[in-house]
């Protein structure tokens, strides 16, 4: 059976990670551990692109070869990842053997397809963006140091495959989302297509794959780094691997990388006779006072520095529940604090505590039993499609319903008043109770994709053994807990 795939960027290792990149790739996580809860097996690919000439200047600068500078880069990566709790399925390095391998297989195979030639290029080169860019480019001032450069290169024919990829992206068999970046690219496609340039001269760059038939260039650094989501599943190696996971669910992307992987990919995976991705999701950025978060503005949140102070859980709810998919988010410490203070603290953190402290004091810490297994809780629940909000890529969405489930808890206890039920009728505010803990603990497996953690800590006060999205598995007479807040108000 498929695995539902899903991949971030490979991250550039030319300096250290930020929140653009936590974002994406707790995105990446959210999305793969909710696949598996509604019963998908998924695969998540993330990883890093080590070669190029912001990597070789790098290097340069501090001294060491680009070789030890990746290897000293990949760590902060690494940790960054284990600190958010991010439980990826394979971590790919561009310099791996692996995966070098298949980009020259791959590069044979394409030349042999007569999709590569060689010409030489007179133009405009972006130090930054590395890759030639047009008159136009020069003149918008957005692309920072550029220099005139005439050299022979080996180019892919990219426009041969222009007209056919407007196809597939209009017919949907390409999914391009939101619309307004399928808008984009179409528009970006609908003018003269340029063929993409593949290499560059050794005398140049150093730092690469070398081209398989001609020795004295190395490849491009999308030629490389975008192969990474085909040579992760062993394509052209293992036939049966490879069939498991492509074409790829969905590729996550940042909106600034949107026409290298909705025309160059594409049109390289045509030229290898293979599937397209189905889905590309371009999300937004995060902004501080409408500024994208950027080293140059100095205005980038360091993820580690929210984690230590207010909890991995936390932050990652957060960011997954304040930007709507495919839209810039702002982030503020006011806004961060208010979302903790009011979803988690009150609303979640305080039914938890609130449940727990009533079952323990007037049902000797057991799980009361109940009258029968229905109730509005239980129909509120099965109300919750996860899975249609999770096929449009909407997660804020989703959370929203699940903390609007939880907010329902609240409003049935106080509705129901088993404080006061249970000193006239114990049977009946037992039953209201179970319902309680039994809503408790569905919210808290629908909420465990976001925070794994404190999914558990609910789970395990609840005295909660079953993790399938059932209703009705917990069992009266099961001892719970009492422990200390699991989300402790934020003072400021």
């Amino acid at each position: 059976m498929k695995k539902y795939y899903i991949t971030t960027p490979i991250y550039y290792v030319n300096d250290k990670p930020h929140i653009g990149h936590a974002y994406t790739t707790i995105l990446a996580d959210t999305l793969s551990r909710f696949r598996n809860i509604i019963g998908e097996e998924s695969f998540f690919l993330t990883g890093l692109d080590e070669h190029g000439l912001k990597v070789q200047q790098a290097a340069e600068k501090n001294q060491v070869t680009p070789e030890v500078h990746c290897d000293q880069m990949a760590p902060a990566f690494i940790e960054l990842w284990e600190k958010l709790n991010i439980n990826y399925s394979d971590f790919i390095r561009t310099t791996e053997k692996r995966h070098t391998k298949i980009v020259q297989n791959i590069l044979n195979q394409v030349h042999k397809n007569g999709d590569i030639y060689q010409d030489e290029y007179e133009g405009w080169y972006s130090i930054s963006e590395e890759r030639f860019i047009t008159e136009k480019e020069v003149e918008s001032g957005l692309f920072g140091e550029v220099k005139k450069i005439k050299e022979k290169n080996y180019f892919f024919k990219m426009s041969k495959y222009q007209s056919e990829l407007i196809k597939k992206i209009e017919s949907g068999e390409l999914s391009i989302q939101p619309k307004s970046r399928k808008n984009e690219v179409l528009g970006f496609l609908k003018q003269d297509l340029s063929d993409l340039c593949i290499s560059r001269p050794k005398s140049r760059l150093e730092w690469g794959i070398e081209i398989p038939f001609d020795k004295d260039y190395v490849t491009y650094v999308w030629f490389d780094a975008l192969i990474n989501y085909i040579s992760a599943p062993k394509y052209s190696e293992d036939n049966n691997t490879f069939d498991l996971h492509w074409p790829a669910d969905v590729h996550l992307i940042g909106k600034d990388i949107l026409i290298t992987h909705s025309v160059y990919w594409p049109t390289m995976l045509m030229s290898l006779n293979l599937p397209l991705p189905k889905a590309i999701f371009a999300h937004g950025w995060w902004l501080t006072d409408e500024k994208k978060m950027s080293k140059s503005l100095g205005n980038i949140i360091n993820p580690l520095m929210l984690i230590d102070e207010f909890g991995v859980d936390s932050v990652r709810y957060y960011l997954m529940s304040e930007m709507v998919l495919g839209l810039d988010a702002t982030f503020s410490m006011d806004s961060f604090v208010k979302k903790y203070n009011s979803d988690l603290a009150n609303d979640l953190g305080n039914l938890v505590s609130r449940v727990c402290t009533l079952i323990s004091n007037n049902f000797d810490d057991k799980m009361p039993n109940y009258k029968s297994k229905d109730s509005d809780l239980s129909k509120s629940f099965n109300a919750i499609d996860m899975k249609q909000h999770l096929d449009h890529f909407q997660m804020d969405s989703l959370l929203h319903k699940i903390m609007n489930f939880v907010r329902s808890v609240n409003g049935y206890m106080e509705k129901n008043q088993p404080w006061k039920l249970v000193k006239e009728d114990k049977e009946a505010a037992g039953h209201i109770l179970y319902h309680a803990a039994e809503s408790l603990r569905v919210a808290a497996i629908m909420l465990s994709p976001v925070m794994p953690e404190k999914s558990k800590e609910i789970l395990i006060a609840l005295g909660a053994t079953a993790s399938k999205l059932d209703w009705g598995a917990l069992k009266p007479g099961d001892k719970i807990s009492k422990g200390d807040p699991i989300f402790p108000r934020i003072v400021q």
